[in-house]
């Protein structure tokens, strides 16, 4: 009889090591034969039994989402590590979930570059690790220039990128020396020179404060944007997670305002009027596709008035192609209304009109149309773009511009738009005042936790009108603005005080690498989503996935809610920093508590064998 070896089964990172002997011939080949073939059968169905879950799960997706309720039997004593390899999950821009799924997308549109969020069924309800020798990131301003290699441990765009000075390798960090694809001698010459060529004072990009939302797409690793600050210049650089991916991950690792985003088929999380100077150098964008739909969302974004930036071979190239995209790009734009407003060597600055009339005086039937009346130029949330010009307010029209103080007065002067949520001066003074001393409060509670350089990231989950970020204005920090989707569309209001943010539904990931955010402010939000039924649980899971190692949550809820989520921080591996008004008092009118929280830093056991 045939003699084998007991076969052994090693499950390691996702591979099934089967170790068998090999048999000697005594004989009798048909029983051999039977046995080898029943033996193989067996292997096989391991194989397949493993593949079929490493597919889907090895890195698994959870039965259904946590719950979250009144009773203790739904918190979770631990929540699952994930699998290494999802060390960079963004669960709705997850190549692998468009792959598995066969989402059937127009890949020239752009289309697998924008969110396909999964279902609750698919989601991965575990946390997510760092990555192999994970490092506290560098502190701002030194983090503009270099970041640790082992944060973000891809390395190609050095090399693709080398005669451009995007990064370079120098042992355990990456340095940026501020090059780009059309800059290669700086970021900081490269802005000078547009300031200089519309003349503004001294050269400064900021124009003595009129000068102060950027919108800077296809930003590579945002260097553009990371001088801009300097200049009292905030700049919300885009770029999808294409070829060039983590490019987005770079510019957030370094302290630099960024989103992940595409022009694709459906309009930008950004309302209308929202920047003074849009830029695209180099960003390989065809902006005369579908009747020049992309230019025509540029122009929604656009204040009365604002540029675009554009420097790329067609505005200088002399060869027969470049020449006629120069020539029907000019056509489309002249449509528009745009002017020139200054072209030098490789860049042309286009410049939007301050008032209708151009608009109103297009022959009928002229190409782009104006928007139909009743289009909201401020629907963004999965909203189609639309090939068609966005005219501006009658209020906007009237003023011959946006009507905005210039920078720094900007944070803390009523806009003009507040008037479209009929909300008086008084309630916005008065919004202001509240977050004032919100913040003041915050700080005392985070006390010897926190120091001038220990946040840079900041994100308000529920930014209303912006006043948590505007009393952050002493702080060396930036914060990204979220919007609830369902709610007032106060995004605009935001932007009209020279800050940045996006319209979100958090009962979906966020567009953001793992990792990426200092601070999560949440105030309301939990409440929001119970009342939405959404699971509150998933999104603690999201929030653990944004923050960074020793990065802080504030949550600021209803009381009975907070109580709540303080019991799920042992599975979350968070810490309890400091409360407030959590123990019921019957002396308080209020019903509201805060819970501060810090992430702990940790590494799976996988990490801390393959960075040892």
């Amino acid at each position: 009889m045939s003699q084998f070896n007991a076969t052994s089964e090693v499950k390691r990172r996702g591979v099934l090591v089967t170790k068998m002997g090999r048999g000697r011939a005594d004989g009798k080949p048909r029983k051999r034969l039977v046995i080898t073939v029943i033996v193989l059968v067996i292997v096989g169905a391991f194989f397949y039994l493993y593949s079929r879950d490493s597919a889907s799960s090895s890195i698994e997706y959870g039965s259904k989402s946590l719950t979250f309720g009144g009773d203790d039997s739904a918190i979770p004593k631990t929540i699952p590590v994930c699998d290494d390899r999802l060390s960079e999950l963004i669960p709705c821009l997850d190549r692998n979930f468009i792959y598995q799924t066969r989402l059937k997308l127009d890949l020239t549109m752009m289309e697998h570059y924008e969110r396909h969020c999964p279902m609750p069924e698919r989601r991965y309800n575990c946390l997510i690790p760092p990555p192999p020798g994970y490092k506290i990131p560098i502190k701002w301003p030194k983090s503009r220039d270099q970041v640790w290699r082992a944060n973000i441990p891809h390395t190609h765009l050095a090399t693709e990128k080398s005669d451009q000075r995007w990064m370079v390798v120098k042992g355990e960090k990456i340095v940026f020396p501020g090059g780009g694809t059309h800059f290669h001698y700086g970021a900081d010459k490269y802005i000078a020179s547009i300031a200089n060529m519309l003349n503004f004072p001294n050269n400064i990009i900021n124009d003595e404060g009129r000068l102060r939302n950027v919108f800077d797409v296809g930003c590579g690793v945002a260097s553009f944007g990371g001088y801009l600050l300097s200049s009292d210049v905030i700049a919300m650089s885009l770029a999808p997670n294409d070829v060039h991916e983590n490019q987005i991950q770079f510019a957030l690792e370094r302290g630099i305002p960024s989103y992940l985003g595409v022009l694709g088929t459906l309009r930008l999380p950004y309302p209308s009027r929202s920047f003074e100077l849009a830029h695209c150098s180099r960003c390989r964008i065809d902006w005369l596709q579908r009747d020049g739909i992309l230019l025509l969302e540029l122009d929604r974004l656009l204040r009365p008035g604002g540029y675009f930036a554009y420097s790329s071979p067609e505005a200088y190239a002399q060869d027969e192609e470049d020449r006629r995209i120069w020539r029907q790009m000019s056509a489309l734009v002249e449509q528009m209304c745009w002017k020139v407003a200054a072209k030098k060597n490789q860049t042309v600055i286009w410049v939007k009109p301050l008032t209708n009339d151009c608009y109103l005086k297009r022959e009928p039937d002229t190409h782009p149309p104006l928007c139909s009346p009743d289009d909201d130029p401020d629907a963004v949330w999965g909203v189609k773009m639309k090939a068609c010009i966005s005219r501006y307010s009658d209020q906007m029209h009237r003023a011959r511009g946006s009507g905005l103080a210039p920078w720094p007065a900007r944070l803390t002067t009523p806009p003009p738009r507040l008037a479209d949520f009929n909300y008086s001066t008084e309630m916005f003074e008065k919004d202001m005042e509240h977050w004032h001393q919100e913040v003041v409060n915050y700080w005392k509670m985070l006390g010897n936790k926190i120091k001038p350089d220990t946040i840079r990231n900041v994100m308000d989950m529920k930014a209303h009108l912006g006043s948590f970020a505007a009393a952050l204005k002493d702080k060396d920090v930036w914060t990204m603005n979220v919007v609830p989707e369902n709610g007032p569309n106060t995004l605009k209001i935001i932007y009209d005080r020279g800050l940045l943010g996006t319209i979100h539904n958090w009962c979906e990931a966020f567009s953001t690498y793992p990792r990426t955010y200092d601070l999560l402010h949440a105030w309301g939000i939990f409440s929001d989503i119970i009342e939405k039924e959404c699971s509150p649980t998933d999104l603690l899971i999201e929030m653990d996935r944004i923050l960074r190692p020793k990065g802080f949550v504030i949550v600021h809820d209803k009381r009975s809610v907070v109580v709540f989520i303080k019991k799920f921080l042992p599975a979350l591996h968070w810490i309890s920093v400091a409360t407030s008004n959590l123990e019921k008092d019957s002396s308080q009118d209020k019903d509201d508590a805060v819970l501060i929280i810090q992430k702990k830093i940790w590494l799976t056991s996988e990490s801390i064998r393959v960075s040892e």
